[in-house]
């Protein structure tokens, strides 16, 4: 149940964000969409959403963890694979040269103050560049500042609706604006 007698039992971060619309909502939700469905990115739109759910798992975000699951399954991934990663990144059935950035990803979530360079080193001897380390970077702070904002609302979490968020989010997250009126 939220904490805010605003917002209705079943309300979801749209609703908080149409409720409150203070001015930041369309930045905050045009940055969802700028990284997570641009096409410039190394990653895949898949593992994007990947890393959201895995970041929302890493936080105990169960609301997000279940939407962005749904999201990832809806490009591709198998819902299995979330928890795997959650339990055993070195077991989990993932390409070898992403390991290392879910455990940079882990790491910068749980311990973000004990970050060193051999880090970002294991990211760049697996294959990547700069800016695949920086985009994970970016998705990893988003999804902790989500994680918190839903966490802060007190939003409910209702695994039915998982499956209807994950859809409305493979449309993409710009597609929130037809939905709700934000500025």
């Amino acid at each position: 149940m939220p904490f805010f007698k605003s917002l209705g039992s079943e309300d979801k971060v749209p609703h908080a964000l149409a409720n409150f619309n203070i001015g930041i909502e369309r930045p905050l939700i045009d940055l969802h969409q700028k990284l997570m469905r641009n096409d410039d990115s190394p990653f895949t739109i898949a593992q994007r959403e990947l890393l959201a759910a895995f970041v929302s798992g890493t936080n105990a975000c169960n609301y997000c963890v279940g939407a962005h699951t749904a999201t990832a399954v809806e490009f591709g991934v198998e819902e299995e694979l979330i928890s795997s990663l959650l339990n055993d990144i070195d077991t989990a059935n993932v390409d070898e040269n992403l390991k290392p950035i879910f455990k940079f990803v882990k790491k910068l979530t749980l311990e973000p103050t004990k970050m060193i360079q051999s880090d970002a080193d294991q990211v760049f001897d697996a294959g990547w560049s700069e800016r695949a380390l920086y985009d994970a970077i970016i998705i990893c702070c988003l999804w902790s500042f989500m994680n918190r904002l839903v966490e802060g609302l007190g939003l409910s979490v209702i695994p039915e609706q998982f499956s209807m968020e994950g859809k409305m989010l493979h449309a993409g997250y710009d597609k929130i604006f037809d939905m709700f009126e934000l500025k």
